[in-house]
C-alpha cells in the first residue's frame, strides 16, 4: 500500500508546481520552492488573496492565445473609413506600356529605369520583394545606403525591427510583398521630390495590381501622403481604415523613426494589428 504521508508530499509538491510556493501547515514540511528551486520556509507568510489570484496557476486557467494568435491579446479595435483613393481612369488613347508586364519583368524595368535624376547615383534600383500573391503589402518610402548596396528593401537596421514587427504580427516577411514609393535612393537619404515619386509611380500601381493584397500597410509619411494624395500629418492618418483603389490601406510610422523614437512602438503595434484583423477578415 502507499505510504499516505508520501501521497502528502506528493500533493503539496504538486501545489508548488503550478506555483503555489508557501503554506500554513500544522507540522512543518520542507517544500521545494517552484520557481527558485529552494526550499519553502514553513514559516512563510500566506500571500494576500489578490497575489495569489494573479499567481500562475490562476492565469493557466483563463484562455490564452496560441503562439500564432499573440497578436491579437490587447489588440485595439477596427477604426472607421479614412481617405478612399479610387481606381485612376483609364486612358484608351495612351496605352500603358506596364500593363502586360509581370512583377519579375517590372523589376526588370526599374532596374534600367532612368527617367528621373535619382537614377545618377545609384548602386542598384531596389523594385521590392515578396510572393507574387502575398496578402499583405508593405510600402515605405525609399531605399537608405543598405538597400542601395544589395538591391532589396528593408535590409538594414530598419528592415531587422520590420522583420521583428511582421514576426510578432503573425505575417513572417516571406509572406509579405515589401517595396518602396521611390525605387532607388534619393542623395542623403533626403525625402522624394514630386516628380521622382511621379516616375516611379506607375510601376509601383502595377506591383499593387499585380499582387492584388488583401491590406496596404503604408511606413511613414512619404508613403502614406503619396498614396493617399494628401498633405495631412501622419498622425491624423493614422487609426483610420483608408482604401487605395478598393483595398484596405493602414498608415503607421516607418521603422527608421521607431529607431530614433522608441515611444512610437507601442501606437505602431497597435496600427499594425488593426492591419493584421483587417487580414483576418474582419471588418
Amino acid at each position: 500500500m502507499t505510504d499516505p504521508g508520501r501521497l502528502f508530499v506528493r500533493y503539496l509538491e504538486q501545489r508548488t508546481e503550478i506555483g503555489e510556493d508557501s503554506f500554513t501547515l500544522d507540522d512543518p514540511v520542507e517544500l521545494p520552492n517552484a520557481r527558485s528551486g529552494r526550499a519553502a520556509s514553513p514559516d512563510a507568510p500566506a500571500r494576500p488573496a489578490q497575489e495569489r489570484a494573479d499567481s500562475p496557476a490562476t492565469r493557466a486557467s483563463e484562455p490564452t492565445a496560441s503562439p500564432a494568435e499573440k497578436w491579437r491579446q490587447g489588440a485595439p479595435e477596427i477604426p472607421g473609413p479614412g481617405i478612399d483613393i479610387p481606381q485612376p481612369d483609364v486612358d484608351f488613347f495612351a496605352p500603358d506600356p506596364l500593363a502586360e508586364c509581370d512583377l519579375e519583368q517590372v523589376a526588370q524595368l526599374i532596374r534600367r529605369c532612368e527617367a528621373c535624376g535619382l537614377c545618377k547615383e545609384r548602386t542598384n534600383a531596389v523594385p521590392g520583394e515578396g510572393p507574387s500573391d502575398a496578402r499583405l503589402m508593405v510600402i515605405g518610402e525609399g531605399p537608405g545606403a543598405n538597400e542601395d548596396e544589395q538591391g532589396r528593401p528593408f535590409v538594414g537596421r530598419a528592415g531587422s525591427l520590420l522583420n521583428d514587427i511582421l514576426s510578432a504580427m503573425g505575417c513572417p516577411r516571406e509572406t509579405v510583398y515589401i517595396t518602396n514609393i521611390v525605387k532607388c535612393r534619393p542623395p542623403g537619404n533626403r525625402n522624394p521630390e514630386r516628380d521622382e515619386k511621379e516616375q516611379c509611380l506607375p510601376y509601383l500601381r502595377r506591383q499593387i495590381a499585380l499582387v492584388r493584397p488583401d491590406v496596404i500597410l503604408a511606413l511613414g509619411s512619404v508613403a502614406a501622403c503619396t498614396l493617399l494624395e494628401t498633405k495631412a500629418s501622419l498622425g491624423s492618418l493614422r487609426n483610420r481604415v483608408h482604401r487605395f483603389c478598393g483595398i484596405p490601406l493602414v498608415v503607421t510610422y516607418h521603422p527608421a523613426a521607431l529607431l530614433r523614437n522608441p515611444n512610437w512602438k507601442k501606437p505602431t503595434w497597435d496600427d499594425v494589428r488593426i492591419a493584421r484583423r483587417l487580414l483576418a477578415g474582419e471588418r
